[in-house]
């Protein structure tokens, strides 16, 4: 396929990507400051395919959301010509699926072939894919040949200098646009010097860029240096992470700016795009550094909330400021879509501002399943149940049809499940049938459970087959799609 963005790697200043410290927040800084490019931290396949891309119209990025609904990866309009996706794959179909549900949000896509840490290599990750060329390659390929971004990956140096090239050059065959080189062997740490002649003999043995990595400790300790590494290693780019990390205003030619001044600037955007404080809290305490031991840095140690971040670094008039404001925006388009809900609504559909609550019924007894029993009692076809999620706040609403008639609630719930429960409460109420609650009294349903319990040890007892008879299993507990099946 044929590269359809102006992302080029020659000549770059490069945010690496940093476990824990490549979020949105420290990218976007590092593009203030004057980086070319960014990467995000490493994200894993198996995680990232489980992910849901979702539109945050409060936030105006682009989220993708685990299943739990937690932020895996954030991104902006700010940063998509210029961030590349980081992931750990060491599987080439895994690796296209992610780079195909991201693509079209990111400026490339990076293969992570350097990671030393055991989460990585044990997985076959990282460091571990140095070992297995054919891998490489083949993932590599499968990249390049199936999306329409720049492929690029990230290794370490191998045990000789011959060996690394021959990789390389094995790797520059795959089509891939540019390869970033970590001058170290993956047993070796940052205090050990970085191997300059190494990446250098990279550099001049493929036609491709090539982007060093590793100055942090030896050469990197201000604007300057970035090309005093460059030129050490003939390398085509230069890529930061500690020293960037420490102070990502070292990508500023002008010279790094104030501590003080960059973590403000870094909290404002942790705040901006609602960074997770447990992730704002380790970004600064990098840059903190030695001073953690001061005043500022005891605050921040026990901080236990954005806000509470926010105000040990006194901004805390910031802070209510931007969430007062975020808050306005959220309510603007709740009330917003709510309308548009409204009026795109079947007027035949029955409607009642109700909720599922679990503390109001006995253990494993459901809405759900008294109206499946209903319905069948009643010779119905057994209820059948259309869920949509909205795109804002992810919230669920659920509309169940019994005998033609639809019924839903008005209310929006956090899960399928809840708003499918509450729906069902809605048609039960409308036809005046219990619905399971503890305080209407004796539950036919759990009666039929035990029922059935004793019916099963009493043909125990008498040696009888302990397999059931079809037609004598309780009616609400086949396994139907939509329906919540009790435990026995």
């Amino acid at each position: 396929m044929t590269v359809n963005t102006p992302l080029c790697f020659r000549g770059k200043k490069i945010l690496a990507p940093m476990v824990r410290v490549g979020t949105l927040p420290m990218r976007l800084l590092a593009l203030d400051y004057g980086a070319d490019i960014v990467y995000c931290e490493e994200l894993i396949d198996i995680k990232m395919l489980q992910c849901k891309r979702v539109i945050n119209e409060v936030l105006e990025t682009v989220d993708f959301v685990a299943p739990n609904e937690r932020v895996v990866f954030r991104t902006c309009e700010r940063e998509r010509e210029r961030v590349v996706f980081q992931m750990g794959s060491a599987d080439a179909e895994r690796a296209l699926a992610v780079a195909k549900l991201v693509e079209n949000d990111v400026a490339g896509i990076d293969i992570n072939m350097g990671c030393p840490k055991e989460y990585s290599t044990k997985a076959s990750m990282g460091a571990a894919l140095l070992s297995d060329p054919d891998k490489i390659e083949s993932i590599l390929t499968t990249l390049v040949k199936g999306i329409c971004k720049p492929v690029t990956c990230k290794i370490r140096i191998l045990p000789s200098v011959e060996d690394t090239v021959n990789l390389v050059k094995r790797i520059e065959k795959t089509g891939i646009a540019a390869i970033a080189v970590h001058g170290r062997k993956k047993e070796e740490r940052p205090q050990h010097p970085v191997h300059c002649d190494v990446i250098k003999a990279i550099s001049e043995a493929v036609s491709i860029p090539v982007i060093a990595n590793g100055g942090s400790h030896d050469f990197i300790k201000e604007y300057a240096d970035i090309e005093t590494f460059q030129k050490a290693t003939a390398a085509s780019s230069v890529m930061i992470a500690r020293a960037a990390m420490w102070n990502p205003s070292i990508f500023r030619k002008e010279g790094v700016c104030p501590l003080k001044d960059v973590m403000q600037d870094y909290i404002k955007y942790a705040v901006r795009y609602d960074n997770h404080y447990t992730n704002t809290k380790y970004c600064l305490c990098q840059m903190l550094r030695e001073q953690l031991e001061t005043t500022q840095g005891k605050k921040l140690h026990a901080a236990q909330s954005t806000q509470e971040i926010c105000e040990a670094f006194e901004m805390g008039d910031f802070y209510e400021e931007t969430t007062a404001i975020f808050e306005a925006k959220k309510t603007s388009l709740e009330t917003k879509t709510q309308d548009e809900d409204d009026q795109m609504q079947d007027p035949d559909v029955i409607k009642m501002a109700v909720r599922f609550d679990k503390r109001e019924y006995p253990p494993q007894i459901t809405p759900k399943m008294y109206l499946l029993e209903w319905c069948r009692k009643e010779k119905h076809p057994q209820p059948v149940y259309e869920t949509v999620q909205r795109p804002l706040d992810r919230l669920f609403c659920s509309v169940v049809t019994v005998a033609e008639q639809k019924y839903r609630s008005t209310l929006w719930d956090k899960s399928k499940k809840l708003a499918e429960q509450a729906a069902a409460i809605v048609c039960l109420r409308t036809l005046g049938v219990p619905e399971g609650k503890l305080c209407e009294g004796e539950n036919h349903l759990i009666n039929k459970r035990k029922r059935g319990e004793q019916e099963r040890l009493i043909s125990r007892d008498h040696g009888e087959d302990l397999a059931e008879p079809s037609h004598k299993k309780a009616n609400f507990i086949e396994e139907t799609p939509g329906v919540d099946v009790p435990k026995m």
